[in-house]
């Protein structure tokens, strides 16, 4: 029984050592198929990376981009692709310790609210004025915490699907998994990769249904740079810090004063929008929520001109005055 029981860690070690030579060429060639694409500013002792793009002449606000869990700027430099840019400078950051940004040792920064601090200091360092905020997913925690405690040179918000209040379920099992001590290390940097390798078309699916990725989605947006262990412990420390954070956050939305514009999908089955985006319209003032009917998590890549139109709407400090009809009202049909 012994000899079984030796046999049986025999093979355990094999596996996780095969498991981890793979991670680590896998990891390689990630970084060589995904480079970084834009510049790098350092704050706090950590260099963020960033995309700088449009026109500098300061006449307008610039539109500042953050992305949500398990994704790097690629995805929404994709889904806003040049929309915004003929017009507006906008800058796309990758959150602490996602795509090409640094992070602490530790994982420290690892709620929305550091993160938020930490996308200030990197807007002022750059050299941006006035800005409106754009945050999908997790980072509507995010821009809600910036918001909420950076107001000054914020002409808006617009938050995508976002990520405000605590909600029913608990989170993914691997997610706690990997963000502990130690044994979130060693699975991260052995089994994680392939394993995750397996389920990683069917999450793509599943953040975008009912609706289709497009077409060629995956490579456009770096879906594999998730794929490493030190940006996927990362992302699972971000989701299980959450629902702690927005918690306590979500009793200040009431002490809101920046312009906020709130786009989710009626059948959005990563964020409920019943349990954040509805909450968030009946605490803060003035704020304005459209709810897409029949539309998933990421509204952004199926009304792109909707939420364009808004972003816009909220840099030029004017209300949208589009033609109503049947079929178009804050509670939208397409």
């Amino acid at each position: 029984m012994f000899h079984n029981f030796l046999v049986g860690i025999g093979v355990i070690v094999v596996i996780a050592a095969a498991s981890a030579i793979y991670t680590s060429i896998r990891t390689q060639s990630i970084n060589e198929e995904f480079p970084a694409q834009g510049a790098f500013v350092e704050v706090d002792g950590i260099k963020l990376h960033y995309i700088d793009s449009g026109p500098r002449s300061g006449a307008l606000p610039a539109i500042v981009i953050v992305h949500g869990a398990s994704s790097n700027l690629r995805d929404l430099r994709h889904a806003f692709s040049d929309h915004l840019t003929d017009r507006f400078r906008v800058i796309i950051l990758d959150r602490p310790g996602f795509g090409w940004s640094g992070r602490h040792t530790g994982y420290a920064h690892g709620s929305p609210g550091q993160q938020a601090e930490l996308v200030h200091k990197a807007v002022a360092k750059i050299g941006v004025g006035a800005h409106v905020l754009v945050g999908h997913s997790w980072a509507g925690a995010l821009v809600l915490a910036y918001g909420l405690n950076n107001p000054g040179n914020l002409k808006g918000i617009v938050a995508l699907a976002p990520v405000s209040h605590p909600w029913p379920g608990g989170i993914a099992w691997y997610y706690s998994l990997t963000s502990a001590p130690f044994v979130g290390a060693v699975f991260s940097a052995t089994v994680m990769l392939p394993l995750a390798e397996l389920q990683l078309q069917r999450a793509v699916k599943s953040v975008f249904h009912p609706q289709e990725p497009p077409e060629g989605y995956a490579k456009e947006a770096g879906v594999d740079l998730i794929l490493r262990p030190q940006s996927f412990r990362a992302n699972a420390v971000d989701v299980s810090n959450l629902f702690d954070f927005v918690s306590k956050q979500s009793t200040r939305y009431g002490e809101m004063t920046v312009p906020l514009t709130v786009i989710s999908g009626s059948l959005d089955t990563i964020v409920s929008s019943d349990i954040h985006s509805r909450a968030l319209e009946r605490q803060v003032p003035g704020a304005r929520v459209i709810i897409l009917d029949g539309v998933g998590h990421m509204p952004h890549y199926v009304e792109p001109d909707l939420v364009i139109a808004e972003i816009e709407a909220l840099a030029m400090s004017k209300s949208l005055r589009r033609a109503r009809s049947k079929n178009q009202s804050d509670t939208a049909s397409f």
